[in-house]
């Protein structure tokens, strides 16, 4: 008798698989006082201590998992985050600036998040209008979403059939998600810091496999949901 079975899913050959690793949680804000700038105004604050302990809990994820290359950002965050995994395999991390995070003008260095914490009416404008260039000298939002895709991409098209992790940052993941699925740009925003999102590329197709797993960060690295290996 002939059955046919639900199969389960299968990376297509020649697929490009991500593991988008939100950073840890970063250094608190304070009034008066702005994380370190980078040459473009982008803010750059290191990890905070349970940032680190994140950074850990994902290394340990990671360990064992198969991965060819491994990608941070130009900001330290990233780096830092990668710092326990890239320490466990020896592997030597490479840089791709167009996955760095979007720039938020005017409310870099912090500000951002004493807006939110205030419930600013711009802030509330650019959620409600799903447009971070809503805030001023932000960048502007088709130029976000086209340099992310780009390097989506790019990367694919680069590591053909391999998988690799990469560091980066919650609003990039939204942006990567949304483009994927057809969602609204912050449909996906608000991924937990040093979450795991996987992600298949296979030409013009891209497949979401999962989104904000944070098993590893539960204390019970047992129940993390398996990752191909």
């Amino acid at each position: 008798m002939t059955e046919y079975r639900q199969p389960r899913f299968a990376t297509p050959a020649g697929a490009t698989e991500f593991l988008l690793i939100r950073h840890g949680e970063s250094a608190p804000a304070r009034p008066g006082v702005l994380f370190d700038l980078l040459d473009d105004g982008q803010g750059d604050p290191e990890l905070a201590p349970e940032g680190r302990r994140q950074a850990e809990a994902v290394g340990k994820r990671l360990a064992d998992v198969e991965i060819d290359v491994a990608y941070v950002t130009t900001l330290r965050r990233t780096v830092q985050t990668a710092a326990p995994y890239l320490a466990a395999t020896g592997k030597v991390p490479l840089v791709e600036p167009d996955l760095r995070e979007v720039h938020l003008g005017d409310w870099e260095g912090g500000v951002f998040r004493q807006r939110v914490a205030e419930r600013d009416p711009t802030f509330l404008r650019s959620r409600r209008e799903q447009r971070w260039d809503a805030i001023p000298g932000a960048e502007r939002d088709e130029v976000f979403q086209a340099r992310v895709e780009g390097a989506i991409r790019r990367l694919a098209g680069a590591h053909p059939g391999q998988r690799l992790v990469v560091f980066t940052h919650s609003g990039v993941i939204a942006r990567v998600l949304a483009s994927a699925t057809g969602a609204g740009p912050f449909a996906f925003l608000g991924c937990d810091n040093g979450s795991l999102t996987h992600l298949v590329v296979s030409g013009d197709e891209w497949t979401v496999r999962r989104y904000n797993d944070t098993t590893h960060l539960d204390g019970d690295l047992s129940r993390a949901g398996a990752l191909p290996t």
